[in-house]
């Protein structure tokens, strides 16, 4: 008898410690799961949330701020200081995409281009290929004439790509710019080409992946009246956030025509890109001024018949 009792008695502390032990986890994951929820709603709990407010239909401004790491030197902390700025936006329409049609639109983007002698190639093609110009730089001085003999056309913008054979290109934007900066050279951009409207990066890796320095950028050539067209030459761009934040349209390279020199390649190219328009009603192509890409774009007669060849405008509604 005593030994059951003493046995009753050991169960029920058992039990007793075993409720103990759940109520404590209980109370751990309930204060865990606050805590989390104080961090959601926090601005600056994930990277880059300050950067991506969703702007309002009515003009609103923002304070675009990097985090400063501990461990950066005084220097170091100084210019990002100088990168927190406030800016303005004052768009009210987002961007948005034409309506679908049945055959699919494929836009073919020809980029690098800074000589009459390449947009006069371009303009003799059998279908619209839309051509990227250089602003002005030391080889190529005039190419905002070269905008002025042709309707469609796009503005191809340096930007930033971590190799320095790519980034000494005159006026080049890089990360390390000041929003005034950057400001700047959207302004000369519009003052340069003033019937543009859209604008795509020439390489640009490491720039369209900074965040802080895109949301920036973006801003910037919105409020010039410019799109941006992601070459997505990096696949970490922040492109897509920052444009849907805004309530746009997303748009990018779909396909490189030309990374082979050879006609065969690029016709297995360009029926990629055919497919891709097809199931999604669109697609972008991007080639470069190589003789043998005018060349294969020049014997494909056949594309036509199998998607709709448009200017880059015929992507959006206006």
């Amino acid at each position: 008898m005593v030994v059951l009792v003493a046995a009753a008695y050991m169960v029920g502390k058992k039990l007793d410690r075993q409720k103990a032990a759940e109520v404590t986890i209980q109370k751990r994951i309930k204060e865990h799961a606050t805590e989390y929820e104080k961090q959601q709603k926090s601005p600056l709990s994930r990277k880059h949330d300050v950067e991506y407010q969703p702007l309002q239909k009515k003009e609103r401004t923002k304070t675009v701020a990097k985090q400063v790491s501990t461990q950066d030197t005084h220097k170091e902390k100084s210019k990002r200081e100088e990168r927190s700025v406030s800016v303005t936006d004052t768009h009210t329409s987002p961007v948005e995409l034409a309506y679908r049609n049945r055959k699919g639109r494929l836009a073919i983007i020809i980029d690098d281009i800074h000589t009459k002698a390449q947009l006069d190639t371009i303009k003799s093609l059998p279908f619209p290929v839309t051509p990227s110009i250089f602003p002005p730089y030391a080889q190529s001085s005039k190419t905002p004439r070269l905008a002025t003999e042709v309707v469609h056309y796009m503005v191809h913008l340096p930007m930033e790509s971590g190799k320095w054979k790519y980034d000494r290109q005159s006026k080049t934007l890089m990360r390390s710019f000041t929003a005034s900066q950057m400001r700047q050279r959207i302004d000369e951009l519009r003052r340069l080409f003033p019937r543009a409207y859209y604008i795509n990066n020439h390489t640009g890796s490491k720039f369209t992946q900074d965040c802080h320095a895109m949301a920036i950028l973006y801003n910037a050539m919105r409020e010039d009246g410019f799109i941006f067209i992601d070459s997505l030459t990096t696949g970490r761009s922040c492109v897509r956030k920052i444009a849907h934040r805004y309530g746009d349209a997303y748009v990018s390279r779909d396909i490189f025509l030309d990374n082979k020199k050879e006609i065969g390649y690029i016709h297995t190219q360009l029926k990629k890109a055919v497919a891709l328009a097809r199931e999604h009603g669109f697609a972008i192509a991007i080639g470069h001024p190589h003789s043998v890409t005018f060349e294969a774009l020049r014997r494909a007669t056949w594309l036509q018949n199998e998607v709709e060849v448009v200017y880059i405008d015929a992507l959006f509604r206006r």
